[in-house]
């Protein structure tokens, strides 16, 4: 059976002000969705919202991945980011963090071991001090043979996460996690963000390399450009916190000739509006 990420009717607050307003949507593993919307429309909002993020509220709706409840959990937040992830779920940041003196190899074993192989716990909830997770020398080959699938030099790994790391660097690596960690669902957070041409392509062939029918992506941006590369199957359109426009590729295409006052008009909302909801600064890492 073919697990699937279903919203319903979400929506979800910051700080007392509503951005999510009733969003509807379904992503199958094996499809490629791109969420298009303006800066602002709360696409950001959302991606945090699926993973679990504290400063996001949900007023009402639902999330269901893989058949289970993500709103469930021991509290308000429901289930927890890293339960979240251990269950598939998986989110490239548009802003990734640096972390000084932490290698990229000892990062990515970390995130390997804490999503496949997370620490058992005795009776007391005390983590057993035999526990070590994937042996040394298979994550190695591990982390080199998705080095190879997207291109990357081994030498990668000996440097300090995003530390010094141009925005292409950046964004590779969060492929490369992608490819180390294989998701049932990957939710790339503007990945084309602040990218040359160049650096684009890169990052689109790091995607392309990882697509596969065990794995669905839902792919936020707002410029058509990411699409020429990574080919979706639907596309959707974020204004005023829900989805107003869905359709395929050809979508995309009368987005960039038309912009987003077209589907204002095509869809009866006043210019501007869908523009006016904001998110804090991304924190953290995954």
């Amino acid at each position: 059976m073919t697990d699937e990420l279903v919203i319903a009717g979400l929506e979800v607050s910051i700080g007392g002000k509503k951005i999510l307003k009733g969003l509807d949507l379904t992503v199958r593993q094996g499809e490629v969705h791109a969420l298009m919307g303006p800066n602002g429309s709360g696409k950001t909002s959302l991606a945090y919202t699926l993973m679990g993020h504290p400063d996001y509220i949900i007023d009402s709706g639902s999330i269901t991945w893989a058949g289970q409840d993500l709103r469930a959990g021991p509290t308000a937040l429901g289930m927890s980011p890293d339960k979240r992830a251990r269950l598939g779920l998986f989110l490239a940041f548009q802003y990734p963090s640096a972390i000084p003196g932490v290698t990229v190899a000892s990062f990515l074993r970390n995130i390997y071991n804490a999503v496949h192989h997370p620490k058992p716990a005795d009776e007391t909830g005390e983590t057993s001090v035999k526990y070590t997770g994937i042996p040394l020398a298979k994550f190695r080959r591990l982390m080199e043979d998705k080095m190879a699938l997207l291109h990357m030099d081994p030498a990668f790994g000996g440097r300090y996460v995003n530390d010094g790391f141009s925005g292409g660097e950046k964004k590779r690596l969060e492929m490369l996690q992608m490819a180390v960690l294989t998701p049932r669902m990957a939710i790339l957070d503007e990945t084309d963000s602040g990218l040359d041409i160049d650096a684009l392509k890169n990052v689109a062939d790091g995607i392309n390399a990882t697509l596969s029918p065990e794995m669905g992506v839902l792919m936020i941006t707002h410029y058509q450009r990411m699409l020429n590369y990574v080919k979706p199957q639907f596309v959707h359109v974020l204004l005023d916190g829900r989805i107003v426009m869905s359709g395929g590729e050809e979508l995309s295409h009368e987005l960039e000739a038309n912009g987003y006052d077209w589907v204002r008009d095509k869809v009866g909302l006043p210019a501007g509006i869908g523009d006016e909801a904001s998110a804090p600064e991304p924190v953290g890492q995954h």
